[in-house]
């Protein structure tokens, strides 16, 4: 009020934004009384308290009724101000778990526990949050445990960023078995073509490089998913020369893990067909990539125009193996080729939610075995 005597008390001193709260805070009302009622002890527990610049909350009484510090408002987020209230109530959605520890500590025991979680609503919806904290009796003169000091530090952001490094582990193991598997399945159908010793050579050299740039893909987006257009211009720019012979069109899509090495290899195995025998291998050739979500369906086709006439393959090598079978099943769909006359034309289709369907670190996500 105007003209009001500001009440000082010595052991408030130097306690900071917190300090000032609890000077002009209503105790009266509370079950600890007026300040100038309370006993040494808890001016001297909560003088200490305030002073650190450690999250600290004193606890009084058998209702816990709550005191606590500069550093401990960051932990009550939207909780805060909750002074004189008691602690348990402050923080009923985790009570459960908590009464049993702050127990412990009115009956003389003090606990430790690291990295322990509670669900809490401090930031207005539920969360998961971890603490280090210690609960810790308060004794008056006589021996008498009058109170209990939480002594806490917030661990949310390290166990988190543990549980994604231990996360990130799996996928780099995941991914080298998937690789090898991948490469194994490569060199061995490869060298069943029966081709001159360097030819596969060059064959092998090259389908392991597009199986590198699909990893490289993965590691420098930080995840384990990729947008389509990024992956299909990463995999088709070894095969552009210079000219706009090659046109991608398409919104930007995310897709899995799995449906990046998938698709990589493909496209690399359909540009390198199209050299040979389609589009790309004329000077007029053309070749569209393009695809589109409508309602709940996408669909992916590949193009070419303007190219030699097209004939069916007569055998079947680790290209058309890897798009007959290895791209729809990553993609969980269905793939048509129309080898027409006038160019092959290649269709994907499948349900738009498949696109992030597959679970990047699941143990058993593994490429589908290749048909042998």
């Amino acid at each position: 009020m105007p003209g009001q005597a500001r009440l000082d008390y010595p052991f408030l001193r130097g306690g900071g934004a917190m300090g000032r709260a609890i000077t002009a805070h209503d105790w009266a009302s509370t079950p600890l009384g007026a300040i100038s009622g309370w006993p040494s002890v808890l001016k001297i527990s909560a003088g200490t308290m305030l002073q650190s610049a450690f999250p600290k909350c004193l606890c009084w009484g058998d209702d816990l009724t709550m005191i606590y510090n500069d550093a401990f408002v960051p932990i009550l987020g939207r909780k805060h101000p909750c002074l004189g209230i008691p602690f348990l109530e402050v923080w009923k959605e985790a009570a459960e778990s908590l009464a049993p520890i702050t127990a412990r500590a009115l009956a003389g025991e003090a606990t430790f526990i690291e990295d322990f979680e509670i669900h809490t609503t401090r930031s207005g919806t539920m969360e998961s949050a971890y603490f280090t904290f210690c609960y810790s009796p308060v004794r008056d003169e006589t021996g008498l445990v009058r109170g209990m000091l939480d002594t806490v530090m917030e661990t949310t952001a390290k166990v988190k960023a543990n549980s994604l490094a231990q996360l990130r582990n799996r996928e780099l193991v995941h991914r080298s078995r998937n690789a090898y598997a991948l490469v194994s399945a490569l060199v061995n159908l490869t060298f069943r073509s029966g081709r001159p010793s360097e030819e596969i050579k060059s064959e092998i050299h090259k389908r392991i490089a597009a199986l590198v740039r699909a990893q490289d893909l993965l590691m420098e987006a930080g995840a384990t998913r990729g947008l389509l257009r990024l992956v299909a211009e990463r995999a088709l720019e070894p095969f552009e020369d210079g000219g706009a012979r090659i046109t991608i069109t398409g919104p930007d899509i995310a897709i899995g893990r799995e449906q990046v090495t998938a698709l990589s290899l493909a496209l690399h195995e359909l540009a390198t067909n199209s050299i040979k025998y389609g589009a790309l291998g004329s000077l007029t050739g053309q070749v569209t990539l393009g695809w589109q979500v409508t309602g709940t369906r996408f669909r992916m086709d590949w193009t070419e125009r303007g190219g030699p006439p097209v004939q069916i393959p007569a055998t079947q090598g680790f290209g058309s193996r890897i798009i007959r079978y290895t791209l729809p099943e990553a993609f969980g769909g269905a793939l048509s080729l129309d080898y027409a006359p006038e160019g092959l034309h290649l269709s994907l289709s499948t349900a738009a939610d498949r696109l992030l369907a597959d679970d990047p670190f699941a143990a058993d996500a593994v490429l589908p075995e290749l048909p042998r």
